[in-house]
């Protein structure tokens, strides 16, 4: 299977995951280096504190690091399905506004794909910056996520 364009991946996610659509998610840049993912500020999804809900600051991130990862090992999914295994969310200080998801792989994505070119399953870990319109982290998302190979049936 071919890699899939980073200006392609945006669509793609508004496709395949409903909640992204809903959300109206904005995927600004993704690459196998990146992914931002821009979460605008809506009322209806805004907590008791007048920010967005902390379900859907981590909806945001975690669309992120599916964006990258897409990015990174698109070209396998004719193969594989990437899932996360774990994440967890720092949130580091109350959100306000538009929020922005930066995410980037910080596991080697060679020795990723050695492994699972090697009939194994690997895990690599992606983390999402949030950040609010002055540049200030309101929180971290970490994903570890895997490539399960498909099984084929005949």
């Amino acid at each position: 299977m071919a890699a899939v364009p980073g200006d392609q991946i945006g669509p793609l996610m508004h496709e395949l995951v409903p909640l992204v659509a809903t959300l109206g998610l904005d995927y600004t840049d993704v690459s196998a280096q990146r992914a931002v993912v821009v979460l605008h500020d809506v009322p209806e999804y805004r907590n008791h504190v007048g920010g967005p809900h902390a379900a859907v600051v981590f909806a945001a991130g975690e669309s992120a690091t599916g964006a990258v990862a897409i990015a990174v090992f698109g070209d396998l999914l004719d193969r594989a399905v990437l899932l996360p295994v774990t994440v967890t969310m720092d949130y580091l200080s109350i959100a306000l506004g538009d929020l922005t998801a930066t995410a980037v792989i910080v596991d080697d994505v060679a020795v990723a794909r050695a492994e699972f070119e090697a009939g194994r399953r690997p895990e690599f870990d992606i983390v999402a910056d949030i950040t609010n319109t002055a540049g200030e982290t309101t929180s971290r998302l970490t994903a570890r996520w895997t490539l399960k190979a498909i099984r084929r049936t005949s």
